[in-house]
């Protein structure tokens, strides 16, 4: 018989935990339909070619962490890692390329096969917004204010720093990566297996290494800034321009990199020192060709995703929420009653509870441990009277009120 705990990896999101969870995920809806991003819900396992491809056959994500199956219909199925290879299929198997620009919003469940760590689950959960059809400079702006908008909304902007780089386009991509494996070519003795492996395939993970001998050859290695064309110095102008005139601050991170090829110009994150070394709380960038790679039309593209538990972590002062009435029926009779006032309550907006069992006092107290506002006793005098005794649990003060008359008197 399994064990009756969950997963390593895995937890239950409950009390307080949840209610910061549903905080995150409810300023994050309402800040991305203040943006205008419609909200999109992919599937939670797809084709596991569909991660493949746009995630590298060679990548960690790929190679170590997705949850692969066979179902019984002998498909190869994945449960999601990340949302942005769902959505990029969405778009092209939704036909969503008729609608010109598309600007998109989800939240949900990833997986993946980890060191479990604070902040970090094997089933964990992000946000996500993307727009695709953009290739101005402007949308990238938009992107990154939406995330900062998020993060000021949920009161945690102070505590994170906005790191800021531009990969170029292909051309600029492909002049620094040349320079990089020429660069730790001549270093190759010094590399970890890992990099050594990245220098074939990936050489740009090299500079996300964590390796203390790779890290020592980081300072004197090429700077992708050096590298960028006109074309991409101008886009990443715009770009800075574009936060600048928001007053959006940021700071130029020449270490900030993604190694895949379809990325291209705009990456970012959102970093903290609050939540010890895994300090990034949002992540995101172009991939103006992820798209084409699906087997599509070349479609630019930008996006971010962001860790809920780790922003949900990060919030203090969270608002307080309504504060309910307690309902205590004594006797069968008076309980039938109460379920009837407490619904018509309910329809009007208020919280309601039923105390059920125990004696008055009993109730009462429980009433008070739920940080109730009234009390509202119904015993079988106040049903012959057609009154509950409505006792305010602040001051202690009760009176009779009439059935008819007690949404006003709670409101």
């Amino acid at each position: 018989m399994a064990k009756l705990q969950p997963v390593r990896g895995t937890r239950d999101i409950w009390g307080d935990d949840v209610k910061r969870f549903s905080y995150v995920v409810d300023r994050f809806r309402s800040v991305a339909e203040r943006f205008c991003f419609q909200e999109i819900q992919t599937p939670i396992f797809e084709f596991t070619d569909v991660f493949k491809r746009t995630l590298g056959e060679a990548s960690d994500v790929v190679s170590k962490e997705m949850y692969t199956f066979e179902d019984r219909g002998g498909e190869q199925l994945t449960l999601r890692p990340e949302y942005t290879a769902g959505i990029a299929r969405a778009y092209q198997s939704e036909g969503m390329q008729q609608f010109g620009t598309v600007k998109l919003f989800g939240y949900g469940p990833m997986f993946r096969y980890e060191r479990p760590q604070k902040g970090r689950y094997r089933q964990f959960h992000q946000i996500d917004v993307e727009i695709l059809g953009a290739p101005e400079p402007s949308a990238d702006v938009e992107i990154i204010a939406l995330a900062h908008r998020l993060l000021c909304d949920l009161g945690v902007m102070n505590d994170v720093t906005l790191h800021l780089n531009s990969l170029g386009d292909v051309e600029s991509r492909q002049a620094y990566r040349a320079a990089l494996v020429d660069y730790f070519t001549q270093h190759a003795d010094q590399l970890s297996d890992d990099s050594k492996d990245r220098l074939e395939k990936n050489p740009l993970r090299i500079l996300d290494s964590k390796n203390e001998g790779d890290r020592a050859l980081l300072p004197d290695a090429p700077k992708l800034g050096d590298y960028l064309n006109e074309t991409s110095k101008s886009f990443f102008e715009n770009v800075k321009a574009g936060l600048d005139a928001l007053g959006i601050p940021y700071v130029l991170d020449q270490n900030l990199v993604r190694g895949l090829d379809y990325y291209s110009h705009t990456a970012f994150e959102f970093i903290t020192e609050t939540l010890g070394a895994q300090g990034t709380v949002i992540g995101g960038g172009r991939y103006d060709g992820l798209i084409e790679m699906m087997g599509g039309n070349p479609t630019p593209g930008i996006g971010f995703a962001g860790g809920i538990e780790r922003l949900a972590m990060m919030v203090d002062n969270m608002p307080e929420a309504a504060r309910p009435v307690v309902l205590i029926p004594m006797g069968d009779d008076a309980e039938a009653k109460a379920m009837a006032i407490a619904d018509d309550l309910r329809a009007h907006g208020l919280v309601v509870d039923m105390g059920y069992r125990g004696n008055l006092k009993k109730r009462l107290k429980r009433a008070n441990q739920q940080n109730a506002s009234f009390a509202m006793i119904l015993g079988e005098d106040e049903l012959a009277r057609g009154v509950v005794t409505l006792r305010n649990l602040d001051d202690g003060e009760q009176k009779d009120v009439a059935f008819a008359d007690l949404l006003s008197a709670l409101t």
